[in-house]
């Protein structure tokens, strides 16, 4: 093997780590079993790493007190296939079931909770950036809920990903107080939408519907939401919702929950 390709592997290797945790030792043993069976890397690395998503990585990770999110459920579903198909869907048992107990609740106001990065399936402290605190299968970003341009409500949401469309953003004082101060990645989300959808407006009676349903449950420690959104959705009593602080990103795009 020569130099560049030694290089090219390693830098596979640490991006796939970076973004899957997993993804790494699926590309190492994707060029073990490649020379061994002299089939392509481009056929085994995708069979391959299926096979790990589906098949071999759950059963572990509850050794490790992680499970896997559903992939297809209509009460509780991922913002697209990124979050399970990098490995960024586990979270502890306790927090799965209390998002599928308040997705099953929710269900029969009209609100599918719908998931954005939650956790590694392996090792507390392992970090699943670009977060600071997803690190212990304690923590979930989840979406606000949507009007479409007709007023109704939809499980639609403004961006791709599900991060980057700010809600009320000319009443976003943090978002300014926080970046004269010199926090540069405050907004930086913004950039990482892989794209919009036009004319939807945040449903505030059903994102408030999510936001009660989860601090409802005894083993809520806190959930982040912008201070601007905290008093326009009408909670500003609820001793929970904390504001994330400047060395985080902006949360009126999604909601952080965490248990304790």
């Amino acid at each position: 093997m020569s130099l560049l390709k030694l290089i090219g592997h390693i830098a596979i290797i640490l991006i796939l780590t970076i973004i899957t945790q997993i993804g790494g030792i699926i590309w190492l043993l994707t060029i073990i079993i490649s020379y061994k069976i002299k089939k392509g890397k481009r056929i085994v690395f995708p069979l391959l790493y299926l096979l790990f998503n589906l098949v071999i990585i759950p059963p572990i990770a509850t050794h490790f007190g992680r499970e896997k999110l559903p992939w297809f459920d209509k009460h509780l579903k991922p913002r697209n296939w990124f979050y399970p198909l990098a490995f960024r869907n586990y979270v502890n048992p306790e927090l799965k079931r209390e998002l599928e107990d308040s997705a099953h609740v929710l269900f029969k106001s009209g609100i599918t909770i719908t998931y954005l990065d939650a956790n590694f399936p392996f090792f507390n402290g392992f970090p699943l950036l670009p977060h600071l605190s997803h690190n212990d299968g304690k923590k979930i970003d989840l979406s606000f809920m949507y009007l479409d341009h007709n007023g109704i409500s939809t499980s639609k949401k403004p961006s791709i990903s599900g991060y980057g469309v700010y809600a009320n953003t000319d009443k976003n004082y943090s978002f300014k107080s926080c970046l004269e101060k010199g926090y540069w990645q405050y907004d930086f989300t913004k950039y990482l939408t892989l794209g919009t959808i036009h004319n939807l407006k945040l449903d505030k009676p059903k994102t408030v519907l999510i936001i009660k349903k989860l601090l409802s449950a005894p083993s809520t420690q806190k959930l982040f939401i912008e201070p601007h959104l905290k008093q326009s959705l009408g909670l500003g009593h609820e001793s929970k919702i904390r504001f994330h602080g400047c060395k985080a990103v902006r949360h009126d795009d999604h909601i952080h929950y965490q248990i304790k």
